[in-house]
């Protein structure tokens, strides 16, 4: 059943829970703004692409979603897959793309299929995450060291990426992997310092204070794209039946990562309010989110478990905060959104460097690893494995074919 949790949440809403909820909606998309355009310039979008997203997506997830304190937008699980389609296929057919999954997860909702995410190996879902997280490392080491490719070099795939870097590594700019350093530095130390100022933000304005006042020559963001404040309009992806076909495995792939990243998220979110999410309303506004973040611009969305995390710590209540933080967003777009030219590349790997380590689990890969049985291992180091060197449709496809096996296996077994 459809149930948006806002609903139910205003049936006792007060002054005091919409002063909370302002004031917590602020404070998360400042701390959204730097991730969502580092999480785009990752997906190979546009800079504005990632602020697209979590305005619209963000909004349409937290008005109609399962949960009471989910905060949507771009993240860090998308960044390869997108990056992908758009060198192959162009923003067109990731657009498509990211509907194609959007009507998945409606369909996952409809069909009452939110509560078997949970039956998706921990090994699996382990292993590609960890795969991310240095595809992501990989392909932030150019901009971070300022290195230069020439021209015609092609670096989609992450394989690709690091022979690029190592046969180029002679055009190392020091002065960007300074500018990287100092950044990484902020944010490693700053959390020590507060917790209501994000520290991406704060490495933001170093780094650029640094490129400005000492005029070192490193790159930015203005000197590497094209920066528009513009809100985002209707744009209609085109539609063919063979790019439905060609982008059936990769809409498969966003919408199964969506599925399990927002369930995840939502269960992190009841465990630190003691709340309880509805797990098929969630699954429905993740398909509606991520089919408006596609028609009007943006990339795929899910749940994100640090802003959301952020929006219960900063008072969060109810899904408002998750709206309000969507419509600063677009005010911060519309006024704000020129100055991002000033922000330097290495400062947006340094950040990317940091969400890469946050999304890891390197703790949980070790612990299984040491403890699990040899097959749980193994399909933890193939999803890892292939995620990395070639992509998360095989990667997953392949982990959850030998899950399957072993799985089998085992229950022949214990028959015996």
């Amino acid at each position: 059943m459809f149930k948006p949790m806002l609903f139910t949440t205003l049936k006792d809403y007060s002054a005091g829970k919409l002063i909370k909820d302002v004031v917590s909606g602020i404070i998360v998309a400042i701390s959204a703004l730097p991730l969502s355009i580092a999480l785009a310039l990752a997906s190979g979008v546009g800079p504005e692409q990632g602020l697209y997203t979590a305005i619209i997506a963000g909004f349409l997830i937290s008005a109609l979603g399962g949960s009471t304190v989910q905060i949507a937008g771009p993240t860090a699980a998308f960044a390869t897959i997108v990056a992908g389609i758009v060198a192959t296929k162009g923003m067109s057919g990731l657009a498509l793309a990211t509907v194609m999954a959007g009507i998945l997860l409606v369909l996952m909702g409809v069909f009452k299929l939110g509560g078997l995410i949970r039956f998706i190996p921990h090994t699996i879902t382990t292993g590609f995450t960890a795969g991310i997280a240095v595809t992501i490392a990989i392909g932030q080491i150019k901009d971070f060291c300022g290195i230069t490719y020439p021209a015609g070099t092609v670096a989609i795939e992450t394989m690709d990426k690091l022979k690029a870097v190592i046969a180029n590594f002679g055009t190392v700019n020091m002065m960007a992997v300074l500018v990287g350093l100092v950044c990484l530095a902020v944010l490693i130390i700053w959390p020590k310092i507060s917790s209501v100022v994000p520290g991406s933000l704060i490495a933001v304005i170093v780094g650029i204070l640094m490129v400005k006042l000492l005029k070192l020559p490193v790159n930015t963001i203005g000197d590497l794209y094209t920066i528009s404040n513009k809100l985002p309009s209707f744009v209609m992806p085109e539609i063919s039946g063979s790019l439905i076909i060609g982008l059936l495995p990769n809409a498969i792939t966003i919408a199964v990562l969506a599925a399990i990243e927002s369930l995840l998220s939502c269960v992190v979110a009841d465990g630190m309010t003691g709340t309880k999410h509805r797990s098929d309303t969630e699954l429905i506004a993740q398909g509606i989110g991520n089919i408006g973040s596609a028609l009007f611009g943006g990339i795929p969305a899910t749940g994100a478990i640090a802003r959301t995390a952020a929006n219960i710590k900063s008072g969060g209540t109810t899904p408002v905060a998750g709206m309000v933080h969507a419509i600063v967003l677009a005010l911060i777009l519309v006024i704000l959104m020129p100055y991002a030219a000033w922000i330097p590349m290495p400062t947006i790997a340094a950040i990317l460097f940091i969400v890469a380590y946050n999304m890891s689990q390197w703790r949980p890969f070790l612990k299984i690893c040491k403890e699990d049985k040899k097959s749980d291992v193994f399909v933890l180091v193939i999803t890892f494995v292939l995620t990395v060197v070639f992509n998360l449709v095989a990667a997953i496809a392949v982990g959850l074919v030998f899950a399957f096996i072993f799985n089998k296996l085992g229950k022949k077994k214990a028959d015996k």
